[in-house]
């Protein structure tokens, strides 16, 4: 199972997110809940660097079960915005997958 957990600050921002695990929902390579988590949080990822110019901190592990996000500190408040607005998406996408496969990806939050 894929768990995704997500870290909100005292505002409700996002302040992180942490992906880890396998979904197993079929063989590598055919396993699409695993594509499709991967193709969101990695989009996501992507546009916030090429969007906002700002790269997050990003932790990974060799066996592409790992993924994790953290939005550093920053002074443009249109840039963090944007920033949130992607995270915000991004977790509006993941939750989607999530309905029809709870089985295999499953979302929670802290603060």
């Amino acid at each position: 199972m894929i768990k995704v957990t997500v870290t909100r600050d005292q505002s409700g921002l996002i302040h992180s997110f942490e992906m880890k695990g396998h979904a197993d929902f079929a063989e590598h390579g055919k396993d699409l809940v695993c594509a499709g988590a991967t193709a969101v949080s990695f989009g996501a990822v992507n546009a916030i660097i090429s969007l906002t110019k700002i790269t997050p901190i990003i932790k990974q592990k060799g066996d592409g079960g790992y993924l994790y996000v953290e939005v550093p500190s920053i002074e443009s408040s249109e840039k963090a915005a944007s920033m949130q607005l992607i995270l915000e998406s991004m977790i509006v996408s993941l939750q989607t997958i999530e309905q029809d496969y709870a089985k295999y990806i499953k979302i929670t939050f802290k603060k």
